[in-house]
């Protein structure tokens, strides 16, 4: 089975991440999977409304270290996962995000895009980016105080102090939090809701509430370039080198 399951039901995409024995870390191919399918959606009018989802225990570990060490041999965060942060920046359709369990990273980096989030009661999100000698990413750096306020936000991004779901609902990340076995069927209700109102209102309003995708997208750029930096630094190769080590 696909690690990346793209259905169609109505007016509602589903992006969902299917890799569950990895705990939905990201490989490279999967990120061009979501790009794509954030992508075409773009063109079909039949679609008003994305919905990303994990599986009922994990949402997203983040990347999947063997690819992501790869990317780093190249000296960049891989053109891959810049495709899907553009991707996601530059979509002009909702986003809904249904999360049960740990939202790790990227994970966690990419509901800061989403207009709707519903996590489950035990749903814990992270961003050990700096324990790791690394930068966020997403432009997470720019949305994340905007949302949030400096104080939360640099305890999330740079202290790497994870948000139980309340937390993350109470910070502005999450709209409801619900019982675990709740949170699909809620978050695709909030889908169709919104699907259902006029898409131009949408469209419109959404591009005004987002404000300048450029400054968006410039700002992945930039955290990409001291990200790319960072790689290269003692921090990152001590923090991978041990990661591997535990590994084995």
């Amino acid at each position: 089975m696909p690690d990346i399951l793209i259905t169609d039901d109505g007016a509602i995409r589903t992006i969902r991440m299917n890799r569950l024995d990895k705990k939905n870390a990201l490989t490279l191919d999967m990120y061009e999977a979501m790009a794509e399918a954030i992508g075409t959606a773009a063109t079909d009018n039949a679609i008003k409304c994305l919905l990303i989802a994990g599986g009922p225990t994990v949402f997203c570990a983040g990347n999947d270290i063997g690819d992501f060490m790869k990317a780093a041999g190249g000296g960049s965060l891989g053109q891959p996962i810049l495709n899907f942060l553009y991707a996601l920046a530059r979509c002009e359709k909702p986003v809904v995000a249904a999360v049960n369990g740990n939202a790790v990273g990227v994970g966690t980096t990419m509901l800061l895009h989403c207009d709707y989030v519903v996590a489950g009661n035990e749903a814990r999100l992270s961003t050990p980016f700096v324990a790791l000698g690394l930068v966020p990413e997403a432009a997470s750096s720019l949305i994340a105080p905007r949302l949030m306020g400096h104080a939360r936000a640099f305890s999330l991004l740079v202290m790497g102090q994870p948000l139980a779901a309340q937390e993350a609902k109470e910070a502005g990340i999450v709209n409801a939090v619900v019982a675990n076995e709740e949170t699909e069927a809620q978050a695709f209700a909030a889908a169709q809701k919104i699907a259902a109102l006029p898409p131009q209102g949408v469209l419109v309003s959404r591009r005004l509430m987002r404000g300048s995708v450029d400054e968006i997208v410039a700002r992945i750029d930039e955290e990409a370039e001291a990200f790319k930096a960072r790689l290269q630094s003692p921090d990152a190769q001590a923090a991978f080198m041990a990661f591997m080590s535990r590994k084995r």
